[in-house]
Order: C-alpha cells, then sequence, then structure tokens
C-alpha cells in the first residue's frame, strides 16, 4: 500500500533533536547545571502566589538556553527532583497551544507550535528506561502521555508540522520501549497500555484535523511491527478497529443494518467530528497497520526484529534461544486476540456482530502444560446469538459462541473476559440469520481471507517436509499433492503425531521443525480463524457464487480441522462444529465432498456421553446441539444421491491398510449405515432435552424417508454382504466405531439404551430398511421413555410425537414390535397415573393427554392389534383407569367391580382423554373410513335429508320421537318406514346423537335368520287334510237316555208318591194338554225338516267351510317400533324411567318435547359441533426480494410464478376438495361441515370441467376448492389465499339463490342406490383432477341466512412459507398477512375468551420451506413458543428430501396444534363439547310427563297435528 513512499524511520533514527549542548560536558558538569537551573523554574511553578507564578525568562534566548538545560535535565537518573521538575516546567509550557498561561514564557506563547516541537523531541528522553527507580519514571511518564493527550484533544492551533512531530514523538517513545523484547515489571510492560493508547487516540485526532501523509502511515506500520509481541498492542489495536468499523458500518450500509455497538470508551476514541470519508481511509489504513496478524504464531518472524537481534548480539545467544525468548511465550495469547479482532470484525460486517464486554484478552490453555487461566468464557454456540444489537456492560461474559472452541478452562469469573463477547442466552433461542444486505461473501474474503485461510493452517504439517509456515499458504493443489505423495511414506505417518510424540532427532534433522511450531496454544487462534471463516461461508446468500479459489481453501482448512485420525486438534474441531450448523444448508459447490470428514467427527463427538476432553474449551451440550444440527443437514444426502461416487480427498491417509482401498470413491448410499450409527450413539448418550428433541425428530425424517424410498421401488440393489463389507473396513479407519468412543458394554444383558449403537444395529437383520430403522427406533424409544425420560415433559412429548408418527410409517413390521409400542405407552401412562398427589400438576396431566393421543394413533393405524386377546385386555384397562382412576384387577386373586369403586381419575382432563380413547376403539376402529369418506366420521344424514330422500308421504320433521339414553345420547327415532322394502316388518329408522357424532340406523324387528329369510315368501297358513267320509259303516240307531234295564226295576213307594198324568187330569188341563201335544208335533216336524235340510245342504257343501274355517290373522302392517325398540334394550322399565335417588342426574330414558320452540336449532347447532379436532394451515409463496403481501398472494395465480416443486408439494399436504360439496372442515366456518350442500348448479360444474389449470395454487384459496387432509383423529385444511378484488355485489346476491336449490340436486342420483344404503356422498370430491380446477372467484365468506355457528375456538392456525431466497424469511410480512388468515372462528367466541390475543404475529407458528438447490429443502421453524416450544418432525435447520416433505410437515402442523391445545386453559376435547350441549339440550326440552302419560304416548301417533293444522 506504501511502497513508493519512503519511511521516516531512518529521519527519526538520525534525528538529534533531543540531543542538550550538556551532552558535550562531563556528566557531573551536566548534572550540576541541570539541578541549579531547573529547581527555581520548578519552584515557581509550585508557587501559590501570582506574582512568583510568573515566567522568569523573558526573552527567547533565555528561552531556549534553558531547553538545552530541560532537555539534560530529562536524562538524569531518577534519586533527585530534577527529572520530576523538568517534566512539570514542560508539561506546563506545552499547554501554550491549548491555553495562555503566565508561568509559560512570552516567546512560546507568541510562537508555540515552533517551540512544542521542540520540547516533544527532548521529552523523549524521558521515556528512555532506567535501571533504578522505575516507579518514579512510570508515573513521570503518565503524566507526559497525559499531557499530550490533552494537548492533542484541546489545541486548535496545532500546525501540521507540530502534528507530524507530535506523531513522531509518540512512535519514538512507543518504538524505545516497545520494540525491545518484554522485561517481567519493567517500563514497557506497565506503560503498554497506555503508551499504544495514546498513540491511537491522537492519530485519530490527526486524521480528523490534519490527514498524515502516506510516509507516516507507512513508519507506523512498520514500527508497531516491531511491537506486536506486546499483549496490548493487539488489545488496543482490536479497540480501535471496532470503533472505527461501528462508525464505518453505520454510513456503508444504511440504519436498516444491524448496529455494531461498542462500549462507550472504545467508542469516543473516534472523535465525532471525523466525517465519513475520513472514517473509511483511516479505518483501511488502521485495519492494516497491524500488518499480518497471523505472523503472531511464528515466533521466527517476531523476533527477528532489529531490537531482538540487538539483544541477541549483546548476549551472543544462538537464534535458537532467541525464538524461546519468555516474552515469546504470551504469542499465542496474542494470536488468539489478534484473530479475535478480526472475528469481530467478519461478524460486524455480516450483521451478527458480538459486543465486546471487557478490554483483558483470555489466557489460552496449553494443553500440555495447563497454566492457571486468569481469565474465563462460558460457552455459548454461534447460533445462540439472538439479538442484533446488543448493548455491552463491562459484566458480559464471553463465551465460545460464535468464534471458537475456546482454550480457557470454564471457571466462571467476569472480572477478566475476553474482548469480544456474545450474550449469554438460553439454548433453545433461534439463531439470529445474518442481514439481508450484508456484503458478499467474496468482499469479506477479499478483506480478511487472506489472514484468516493462513491462521486456518496455522502449524499443520505438510508431508515430505513441507511445512505450513505462518507466513505462507500452500495452494489447495499443492497440500494434495504433498499427501498423495506421502499414502505409502512412514515418514509421513510420524508427523501427525502429538508434539510430544515426535522424535527430537526429526526435529535436528529438519531445523524448521521446532517444538515451538507444534504448540498446542496456537491452537486457540486458528480455531478462531476456523469458525470465522465457516461463519463466513455459512452466510452466503441465496444463488450467491463464490470463487472457487476460496472455496478451495475453505474445504482444505476444513479438512485440517476435522483430522482426527492420528492427532486431533480438539479446540479446532470444535470451532468447526459449533460455527457450521448450516453449512450443509447454504448450496456451496462441492460441500458434500466433506461429509465423511463431517461424519468422522460426529462419531468423535455424538457417542461420546461425558465429552470430558472438549470441557475445557466448549459448553459440551452446545457442542453436541450443534454436531445434531450438522447431522440433520446430512441425513437426507444418502438417499438423496444413492449411488453417487464422490472422491473422499485425504480419506485415509494414515492408516497403516491397504491404500489401493482408500483411494477408491465412494457413494453416498454406503454412508448411511454410519449416520444412522451416528443418531442412534447420539440418542443413546444425550441428556439435553432440546438436543434429544431434535435427535428424535431426525429419527422419524430417516424412517419415513426409508419407508417412502422402498415403496417406490427406486432403492438400488446393493449386495448386503460386499456393500456392508466395504463400509465396515473403509470406515473403521476413521473411528467411525462408535463402540470405541462409547463407554458402554455390547454384552446381551446390557439394556438397548445403554448399549453401543454398532452392536444394536448388527442384531437387527438390514438395519439400513426401513423396517429395521423402524424397529429399532420403538424398541430404543420405548425403553427410554419408560427410564430416563418419563420424569421430563418435554422429551415425553416429543417422544409420544415420535412414537405416533412412527405408526403412520407404511412398512410391514411384526406385531410383536408394535404390541411393543402400545404396552410402553400403556406402562408410561400407569407410572404417571401413580404418581404421588404431590407431583400431580397440569404438566404431568398434559403428559398422560399425550400418551392416551398416541395410544390412539397406534389404535387407528393398525385396528388388528386389538384382535389379540392380552393387546386389548392391556388397553382397556388403561381406559378404565383412565377414567375411574384403578383398575378392576389389582391382582391375579383380587377384582374389584366397578360398582364397588369409587371414581378418582387423575383430573377431568386424563378422565376426557381415556372417554375419547374408549370412543375411538369401540367407534373408529375398523370403521374409518366410514361409507361418507374420510371427510366426516358421521353419517351425513339428518332428519330433513332423511325425510327427503326417503319415499314418505310427510316431509315434516315432527314425525320423529325425540329420547335421550343415559343423558348422553339423544334418539330421532322415525317409525314409518323408509318404503324401500317390500315385505312389511316392524321399521325405525333411528338417528343417534352421542358425544362421537351423528350416526343413522335402519333397524328391523326379524323372527328368523338373516339367511332364512333371503328366500322367504309371505306367509301361508298350512291347509286342512282331505275328509273321508267312506270310512267305515253308517247303522241307523235310535238312542234311549237310559238303559232297558232300568224298565225292569220294579217301583217302590217312592216311585208311586208321584202320580201320573191322566190321574189328576182334568177336563181344563186335558184341553191344555192336547194343545201342548199339538206344538210339540209341530216342533218335531220342524226340527226333523231343518235337520234334513242341514243334511242334504252340508251333502251339497266343500271341504273344509270357508266360512267356519279358523284362518289365522294376517300380518300386522303398523308397528309402533319406538316402543318396541325401547322395549328391547331394557329403556321401559319402571326403574329405567325413576331417576335415582340421592342424585342430580336424570332417569336413563328421558322424552324431549320436539315442539318447543329452538329445539331444531339446538339440535342443528350440536350436528356442527365437530367431532374431531380441526386445524387451517395456510400456505405462502415467496418469491425473491418480495416485501408486502399483495406480491405475495399474487405469485399464486399463475404456475409461471411458482416451482413446480411447490404444486407437488401442494398435492402431497391432502387432496383436492370441492368447498361447496364437502362435508368435512374447509378452512372457514361458514362453508364447513355441511350436510348435502353443494354451490351451483350443473352449468357451473360443466365450466369447471373445462377451466384452464394454470394456477399456482391459488385454487386452493377456499372460495371454490381448498387442500384437504384427515384421518380418524384430526382433519386439516390447507388454504393458498390469493389476491382477490373486492366484489361483494355478486357474492352476496348468488349465496341465498343456491341455498334454495342446494338439498334437491343430489336427489335423482340418491333414488338410484340399492335399498338400505344410507350412504348418501360417494368420494366424488375428492379425486378431481388438474383439469377440474378453477380459478379462485372473488366471494366473500359470510354464513348462510338462519345458520349459527357454535364457539370453536381455542384454534391454532399455522403458516407455511415457500421462500426461494432463505434471506427473505425476515422480510416476510406476517403482520400484513394476519388479515388474509381468518377462519371465521374468531368471531364467534365471546369476548372472555383469550382467543383475541392469537392474533399476533408472535403466537403464529410459521414453517418456512426453502428449496436447495441439490433438490432437497431447508426447514426454518419460528413462532412456536410457551414450554412447549420445539415440535417435531421438523426443528429448525433440518433438511428433508422431496418424498418426506408433505407427510414430515403435516406431522408437525398436527403436532403443534396438539401441544398448543394441550397448553391452553379454555380447550375441551370435541367429545365433551358435544357431552355438554346434549345435557343443556336436556335440561331446556324434557318432557316431564308422568309414567302413565309416557306409556300411553308410546302408543299415540306423533306429529299429525303438526302435519295438518
Amino acid at each position: 500500500m506504501y511502497s513508493e513512499w519512503r519511511s521516516l524511520q531512518l529521519i527519526i533514527q538520525s534525528d538529534r533533536g533531543h540531543m542538550s549542548v550538556l551532552h558535550s560536558y562531563p556528566s557531573n558538569v551536566g548534572k550540576d547545571v541541570a539541578n541549579a537551573v531547573v529547581r527555581p523554574l520548578g519552584q515557581g511553578l509550585n508557587s501559590s502566589s501570582a506574582t512568583s507564578n510568573e515566567s522568569i525568562l523573558k526573552t527567547d534566548k533565555e528561552v531556549k538556553w534553558t531547553m538545552e538545560v530541560l532537555c539534560y535535565g530529562l536524562t538524569l537518573p531518577l534519586d533527585g527532583e530534577t527529572v520530576k521538575l523538568c517534566v512539570d516546567v514542560y508539561t506546563d509550557w506545552i499547554m501554550a497551544l491549548v491555553a495562555r498561561r503566565d508561568s509559560i514564557p512570552q516567546p512560546i506563547v507568541k510562537e508555540p507550535n515552533l517551540y512544542v516541537q521542540t520540547i516533544l523531541k527532548h521529552l523523549q528522553n524521558l521515556f528512555v528506561p532506567r535501571p533504578d527507580y522505575a516507579h518514579n519514571q512510570i508515573s513521570l511518564c503518565m503524566r507526559v502521555l497525559v499531557a499530550v493527550q490533552k494537548l492533542a484533544r484541546e489545541s486548535v492551533n496545532m500546525s501540521r508540522e507540530t502534528w507530524e512531530v507530535l506523531l513522531l514523538f509518540l512512535l519514538q517513545i512507543n518504538d524505545t520501549l516497545l520494540a525491545a523484547p518484554t522485561v517481567p515489571g519493567g517500563l514497557a510492560e506497565n506503560l503498554a497500555d497506555k503508551l499504544i493508547g495514546v498513540l491511537f487516540e491522537v492519530w485519530f485526532l490527526a486524521c480528523t484535523r490534519c490527514f498524515p501523509t502516506p510516509p507516516y502511515w507507512k513508519t507506523a506500520r512498520e514500527m508497531l511491527a516491531n511491537w506486536r509481541h506486546h499483549p496490548a498492542v493487539v488489545e488496543q489495536w482490536s479497540k480501535v478497529i471496532c470503533a472505527l468499523t461501528s462508525r464505518l458500518l453505520r454510513f456503508t450500509y444504511g440504519p436498516s443494518f444491524p448496529p455494531f455497538k461498542v462500549p462507550d470508551e472504545d467508542a469516543i476514541l473516534i472523535p465525532a467530528e471525523m466525517d465519513n470519508d475520513c472514517v473509511a481511509q483511516t479505518w483501511f489504513r488502521v485495519l492494516h497497520m497491524l500488518s499480518n496478524p497471523v505472523d503472531l504464531s511464528n515466533p521466527a518472524i517476531i523476533s527477528t526484529t532489529p531490537k531482538f537481534q540487538e539483544q541477541l548480539l549483546s548476549v551472543s545467544g544462538m537464534a535458537q534461544e532467541m525464538m524461546q525468548h519468555p516474552c515469546l511465550k504470551q504469542l499465542p495469547q496474542i494470536f488468539f486476540r489478534a484473530m479475535r479482532g478480526v472475528s469481530c470484525l467478519v461478524d460486524a460486517f455480516l450483521g451478527i456482530s458480538r459486543p465486546r464486554s471487557d478490554s483483558a484478552p483470555p489466557t489460552p490453555v496449553n494443553r500440555l502444560n495447563m497454566p492457571q487461566a486468569s481469565s474465563t468464557m462460558n460457552t455459548t454456540p454461534p447460533h445462540s446469538r439472538r439479538m442484533r444489537s446488543v448493548t455491552v456492560t463491562k459484566a458480559t461474559v464471553k463465551t465460545s459462541s460464535g468464534s471458537t472452541a475456546h482454550p480457557p478452562k470454564v471457571t466462571h469469573q467476569t472480572s477478566t473476559t475476553s474482548p469480544l463477547s456474545s450474550p449469554n442466552q438460553t439454548s433453545s433461542e433461534p439463531r439470529p440469520l445474518p442481514a439481508p444486505t450484508r456484503p458478499k461473501v467474496n468482499s469479506v474474503l477479499n478483506l480478511f481471507g487472506q489472514w484468516l485461510f493462513d491462521a486456518g493452517l496455522v502449524h499443520c504439517r505438510l508431508h515430505n517436509g513441507m511445512n505450513r509456515d505462518g507466513s505462507m499458504t500452500a495452494s489447495f493443489i499443492q497440500i494434495l499433492l504433498s499427501y498423495k505423495s506421502c499414502i505409502t511414506t512412514p515418514a509421513g505417518l510420524d508427523v501427525r503425531r502429538k508434539p510430544s510424540q515426535i522424535s527430537t532427532e526429526n526435529m535436528v534433522a529438519n531445523p524448521l521443525f521446532d517444538a515451538n511450531e507444534f504448540p498446542d496454544n496456537y491452537e486457540a487462534g486458528r480455531a478462531e480463524a476456523c469458525g470465522t471463516l465457516c461463519r463466513i461461508f455459512c452466510s452466503k446468500k441465496t444463488g450467491e457464487e463464490i470463487l472457487p479459489v476460496y472455496l478451495s481453501r475453505f474445504y482444505m482448512v476444513l479438512i485440517q480441522g476435522l483430522q482426527i485420525n492420528d492427532y486431533i486438534c480438539r479446540p479446532v474441531l470444535a470451532s468447526i462444529i459449533l460455527n457450521s450448523p448450516a453449512l450443509f444448508c447454504s448450496d456451496l459447490k462441492g460441500i458434500d465432498v466433506l461429509v465423511p470428514y463431517f461424519i468422522s467427527a460426529l462419531e468423535t463427538i455424538l457417542p461420546d456421553r461425558e465429552l470430558s476432553k472438549f470441557k475445557a474449551y466448549v459448553n459440551p451440550t452446545e457442542l453436541r446441539r450443534a454436531s445434531i444440527h450438522i447431522l440433520l443437514s446430512m441425513l437426507p444426502l444418502p438417499h438423496h444421491f444413492g449411488t453417487v461416487k464422490a472422491e473422499v480427498l485425504l480419506e485415509g491417509k494414515f492408516s497403516s491398510e491397504d491404500s489401493s482401498l482408500h483411494d477408491k470413491p465412494v457413494t453416498f448410499l454406503s454412508l448411511k449405515l454410519r449416520l444412522v450409527n451416528v443418531l442412534i450413539g447420539a440418542l443413546q448418550t444425550e441428556t439435553d432435552p432440546n438436543n434429544t428433541q431434535m435427535i428424535l425428530g431426525a429419527m422419524l425424517n430417516i424412517v419415513q424417508d426409508s419407508a417412502l424410498l422402498e415403496a417406490i421401488g427406486s432403492q438400488t440393489e446393493l449386495s448386503v454382504g460386499d456393500s456392508t463389507h466395504i463400509s465396515f473396513k473403509s470406515h473403521s479407519r476413521n473411528s467411525s466405531g462408535i463402540s470405541m468412543t462409547s463407554t458402554g458394554s455390547s454384552e446381551a444383558t446390557t439394556p438397548d439404551s445403554e448399549r453401543p449403537a454398532q452392536a444394536l444395529l448388527r442384531d437387527y437383520g438390514c438395519p439400513d430398511t426401513a423396517s429395521g430403522l423402524l424397529i429399532r427406533s420403538i424398541h430404543l424409544v420405548t425403553q427410554r421413555l419408560n427410564s430416563q425420560w418419563r420424569q421430563d415433559m418435554s422429551i415425553s412429548l416429543a417422544a409420544l410425537e415420535l412414537l405416533s408418527g412412527l405408526a403412520k410409517v407404511k412398512v410391514s413390521v411384526d406385531s410383536t414390535d408394535r404390541k411393543r409400542a402400545v404396552s410402553s405407552v400403556c406402562s408410561y401412562i400407569v407410572h404417571q397415573c401413580s404418581r404421588p398427589a404431590p407431583f400431580h400438576s397440569r404438566d404431568l396431566h398434559s403428559m398422560i393427554v399425550a400418551a392416551f393421543q398416541c395410544l390412539c394413533v397406534w389404535l387407528t393405524e393398525h385396528p388388528d392389534m386389538l384382535n389379540e386377546k392380552d393387546c386389548l385386555i392391556e388397553v382397556l384397562e388403561i381406559v378404565e383407569l383412565g377414567i375411574s382412576g384403578s383398575k378392576s384387577k389389582t391382582s391375579d386373586q383380587e377384582v374389584r367391580h366397578k360398582g364397588d369403586k369409587e371414581p378418582n381419575p387423575a383430573s377431568m382432563r386424563v378422565k376426557d382423554a381415556a372417554e375419547a380413547t374408549l370412543t375411538c376403539i369401540m367407534q373408529l376402529l375398523g370403521a374409518f373410513p366410514s361409507p361418507s369418506g374420510p371427510a366426516s366420521p358421521c353419517s351425513l344424514l339428518n332428519e330433513e335429508t332423511l325425510i327427503k330422500y326417503s319415499r314418505l308421504t310427510s316431509t315434516s320433521k315432527n314425525h320423529f320421537r325425540y329420547f335421550v339414553l343415559d343423558n348422553s345420547i339423544i334418539l330421532a327415532m322415525l317409525e314409518q318406514p323408509l318404503g324401500n322394502d317390500q315385505n312389511p316388518c316392524p321399521s325405525v329408522t333411528v338417528l343417534i346423537r352421542g358425544m362421537s357424532g351423528r350416526h343413522a340406523w335402519t333397524m328391523q324387528l326379524y323372527h328368523q335368520p338373516r339367511g332364512s329369510r333371503a328366500s322367504q315368501k309371505a306367509f301361508v297358513p298350512e291347509p286342512h287334510p282331505p275328509p273321508k267320509d267312506d270310512v267305515g259303516i253308517k247303522y241307523n240307531v235310535k238312542h234311549r237316555p237310559f238303559p232297558e234295564e232300568v224298565d225292569k226295576i220294579p217301583f217302590v213307594k217312592a216311585d208311586l208318591s208321584i202320580p201320573d198324568l191322566h190321574e189328576i187330569v182334568t177336563d181344563q188341563l186335558e184341553v191344555q194338554h192336547e194343545k201342548l201335544k199339538k206344538l210339540m208335533a209341530k216342533q218335531i216336524l220342524y226340527e226333523n225338516t231343518l235337520e234334513k235340510i242341514s243334511e242334504e245342504r252340508l251333502s251339497k257343501t266343500l271341504f273344509p267351510d270357508p266360512v267356519t274355517e279358523c284362518i289365522p290373522p294376517p300380518p300386522a302392517q303398523e308397528f309402533q317400533t319406538a316402543r318396541l325398540l325401547l322395549s328391547h334394550f331394557g329403556f321401559l322399565s319402571l326403574e329405567a324411567l325413576k331417576e335415582p335417588g340421592n342424585s342430580c342426574r336424570p332417569p336413563n330414558l328421558i322424552a324431549l318435547d320436539s315442539t318447543l320452540a329452538g329445539f331444531f336449532d339446538d339440535i342443528g347447532y350440536l350436528d356442527l359441533l365437530p367431532t374431531r379436532p380441526f386445524e387451517t394451515v395456510f400456505i405462502f409463496y415467496m418469491k425473491p426480494g418480495q416485501k408486502t403481501s399483495q406480491e405475495i398472494l399474487k405469485n399464486v395465480e399463475s404456475s409461471s410464478n411458482v416451482q413446480s416443486h411447490f404444486l407437488e408439494f401442494l398435492l402431497s399436504l391432502g387432496w383436492p376438495v370441492d368447498v361447496g360439496k364437502h362435508p368435512g372442515w374447509t378452512g372457514h366456518v361458514s362453508t364447513s361441515w355441511l350436510i348435502n350442500a353443494c354451490n351451483g348448479s350443473e352449468g357451473k360444474e360443466q365450466e369447471e370441467m373445462v377451466a384452464p389449470d394454470d394456477t399456482g395454487g391459488g385454487i386452493f384459496n377456499g372460495e371454490k376448492k381448498a387442500l384437504y387432509y384427515a384421518d380418524a383423529l384430526t382433519e386439516i385444511a390447507f388454504v393458498v389465499p390469493s389476491f382477490m378484488e373486492s366484489s361483494t355485489d355478486s357474492s352476496e346476491s348468488g349465496l341465498t339463490s343456491q341455498e334454495a336449490e342446494t338439498q334437491m340436486d343430489l336427489l335423482p342420483s340418491l333414488l338410484k342406490q340399492t335399498p338400505l344404503t344410507l350412504e348418501l356422498f360417494p368420494n366424488h370430491s375428492e379425486n378431481l383432477s388438474n383439469s377440474q380446477r378453477l380459478s379462485p372467484t372473488q366471494k366473500s365468506k359470510r354464513l348462510p341466512l338462519g345458520r349459527t355457528v357454535p364457539p370453536l375456538g381455542p384454534e391454532t392456525k399455522v403458516i407455511v412459507v415457500w421462500v426461494e431466497r432463505f434471506d427473505d424469511i425476515e422480510n416476510f410480512p406476517l403482520n400484513d398477512l394476519l388479515p388474509e388468515i381468518n377462519t371465521g372462528v374468531e368471531t364467534t367466541t365471546n369476548s372472555s375468551t383469550s382467543l383475541r390475543t392469537t392474533t399476533s404475529d408472535k403466537d403464529v407458528p410459521v414453517i418456512f420451506i426453502h428449496p436447495l438447490k441439490t433438490g432437497l429443502f431447508r426447514i426454518k421453524v419460528q413462532g412456536v413458543t410457551g414450554k412447549f416450544s420445539m415440535v417435531i418432525p421438523l426443528v429448525d435447520g433440518m433438511v428433508v428430501s422431496r418424498r418426506a416433505l408433505g407427510f414430515l410437515v403435516r406431522q408437525t402442523i398436527i403436532n403443534i396444534c396438539r401441544r398448543k391445545r394441550l397448553e391452553s386453559d379454555s380447550y375441551n376435547p370435541p367429545h365433551v363439547k358435544r357431552k355438554q350441549k346434549i345435557v343443556d339440550i336436556v335440561h331446556k326440552y324434557r318432557n316431564k310427563l308422568l309414567e302413565p302419560e309416557f306409556y300411553t304416548s308410546l302408543f299415540q301417533e306423533v306429529g299429525p297435528k303438526s302435519l295438518n293444522p
């Protein structure tokens, strides 16, 4: 920079301005003269009277002669007062440029600049070290420095010549004291900080008022290079360059750039009046004033300065001895401090600045000889730096955050901390993104790259004698060639050993190989540089190009830093890991070549439980977290690149195995086993909750990705034996065997969670298949869930979410593994419920509720598990435990029946969750999806549609009878047959409304099995057999009333006591007797005639006689089927109608009065209560540079505006549905849960068929179409908001007209259905092709007339943003888009709830998806706050494949919403809300009839009055 300018060093050395005339006389003469002359001057200054304070020197000659004496007096020993008086006089006189004083001679007052220049030259003599009285000299020098400081600050009349003399004076005295080797406790050591501080302050004042010419800058740079062995020099340089950078960034990048704040005492060093151009010029010159800071790592360079050489000649020592001078032992600390300063500048330019907290540099740790560190640092990783603008205080503790694995031991002490510090933050806080307006990577590297690359390879050994010198940088190709040439050289293998293992013979053979070149304590500065480089490259913008030369050198630095074969440099390794969480997410060209090296590093870190060898440098938890972040970004690579071969640079070059094997390129797929190995090993040894949750999320990612890959059949067939053999053999050279670093035993008796991951994988066949991974994951997670994790809520919730996700992975595994998952969840519930009362809290109950939800997922995904008796009994026992608080069967002998137990559930939330599980078992298992489709687990029939679509003569809802069973089930009974069965039988249609939803059943009473009824005809009685009249002979016999023997019996007197008729007859009697005879004769004749006629008629009559024959009655055509049904189920007993004693519960059977006003409104209200939790997801597409909501909403109007993967991603989330025909949740309450509704007529449907499908996803804006997903336990609507013009006229007029036609549109198709088919809606709306999509309409969403919506909150809305450029995440206008995510639920809640606060942008979870150039996707999650913060499977920084993206996003959304519901105090499960509404209906519409009246009503018709008013 100053090559064409001459240095002033020779002028300074040849200048004799500090010499006096008295130096020509003997020393005693000068001493006597000085003592005599100076005393009166000093006494005059110290006098208090005004007259005596006046200077005694009046003329120019007197002043000049006196100054010659004062000049000599400053060289005298400090044993007297002379030197002090000289200092008093001169410090008083130089104030002539500041203000006039009486004590200042008039000649100096008249020409102050001329005399001050001479005085400054004379004062140089004071700074020549004296052997004695050092304390006095220190105080006098400090006085002079303070005076000079005041002169520069306050003088307004200084000429350029005076400024130049002042700068040369400061350079000269600094060089006099600081250039020589440091003497402990000497003058230089005590004054160094003040000397260099005054130099920089005065220099900046000179830059402001009289900018120094290039020779002065060149001189300062050359001389400063000789002082760098003093820590204060680098310390002060770091201070001032940071202060200049803060000012520079302020006007270079504008106010929007994150401010780089420095302490006030540093900021004031830069004069406020310095203009922007001067700041820029000064900044660049001061930046390079220190020369190359990497020289500080090379004692040979530092010890070759003239003063070092002068001392060398004076002691006649050897060069090697001078390199070992005691003062050079501070070089590692100084080197680290210099690199920390450069690191600070880099962070400031990137917008992730870490403000410094104190001026004391840290003391690096020598790993060979550990000194007591006087300064300490905490360890917060780079990704924990959250705040952009940080106010720094003295107490701020430096952490190893972004910059390094810091060497000092962690002994918490804040008195002397690192100068550049990041604020301490909790580990759960997200890592801030670099500033969007930051410079490009190339620009930053153009400034600092050479220093950082050199520092990153400090003391790295190359082979074949190549030395990584501090002043020399080997090219990438040179280093590669050096390794290639020494693969098999035994000597080359020894060079990478630890310093203590290197033989002295080799060192002597090559003088450059000195022990000082292998010091472990230089690792701190190297680690700082490596960490800074990682941060620079991780800040690469999307689409930014980086020069290949920078990439190659960076990869070389990483390869060197990640080496773990023979000699592992832990500070460097930890620094690289801590600062590289986003390295594989930044689209760096060729970065994947480093995957094997990072895997080797992770194999060293993650399976090591204690990380005891890293504790001296970093917080192990933060190191593990950064390692996990890197692991998350590498997991999809083996599946993604498959059999693509990569040349693994330097892989295994230090192994003694056959080198031919090492040169073979490896495939990415062969690395999968190592990654899985590391993942499982990390889970076995991890203790931090946040780290554990991240690993759990990664496990679901790898299992699901493997399952999908195998499902599509695209996995390359590999020879299991060969690939496994090569994999293990080639990886063993990098210590990939986790058993080498983990302390667990691999014996079979060791629990799974304690066994090495490699042994675990070996015990399970095909460990890298989806099935093997799934089984291993289930075994490991279930074992930990019931041991280490069950006390920790966050880990427990994440583990249960992982198990729920694993249940949905479509991989065939043995039933015993599935039962293991269910049994472990059951055991977990038992343990949590059995904990002592003091431990029961809301958080504990949330864990139990989450376990029940996990249990439901497993049962619904694998309903066949309950076919096994032991599994069914175990699940039902857990349900019983949740509902009642205890199990009936506590042991093999003791059984407590339901009636004997006192209900005592853990809490009402636990009871509700257990009831939901029971409902799931009884209602959903094996019955989902229902005939209505997955959109509705309930029947789509209600009273209106049932009457409308059945062949009934009446269309009134009053034909239904309403009863309530057990105060929880409403029965709506229609006794009229539907008219679709020819055989009359007792038939009743029942609409059952319960806690689980609405179900429709038609019941018929038959007395025969279903099989015999199939061939049965109408009832026909058995016929009479034909008569047989020709049987036997017919005789005519006259029958007597008495036998003949009676006539032979003689009469006795008693017989004769009754006279005969002729004996008593008289004439009168005779007449009557004759008359009676005639009547009798006539009667006999008449009866004989009738008998004859009857016989004749009988002979002519057919058999059997149809008149007299007994015929069975015809079958009944009318039935009171409601009474029959209730009677058969035992609800019509007197006990069922009576209210239980001593209880507020109503009877088991209650009749409802449907004629009361509002009854059917409340029934409709009940039908609108959903039976499953419903979620809403709003998806946005953000193109590069967009900042407004309108720009974002317009992106989805056309497919040309979005990436093709975005449309594929949308369809992977759910299936398209027609909003008007959809019976489930649509994203807005106005169009959700409609029964038999469709928007528009056939004409409109035809328009949809021919509509173009050129859409960017905006067709799914919820107006006509939406994306929908549902399973048995939840339903999700995915809405893609689009830009819509305001046109409310057409929307409002078209709404009511459609309502009139909605119910009749489906009638023709329904009449064609088979008898007793209740499936009203075929799945015509769930499989739409692309050609059926329509551009969104401009329809305003409002509730249909007469429809009320119940309060449905609280709800959780999730936003998914597809962002093309990752840096645009911070510009996402969330607040402006909040109106677009309206679901209508907000307006249905009352003001007393806290739901109105959920519209805050901080409470809305946002999942950002950024597509990488590799075809993978980078994830960022924000807005998930609270104690349920981290939700899996997607975590911040994860990279996922295209196959698994939709599943993982959907599963994360489900888990986010479940966590929010667990956290909410106002949330009630759907079945609880429905039960509460049923109780309310019973209370309002109960028909309080007496028992006789109730029985009578069962025999009466219903609804005639309402039919015929």
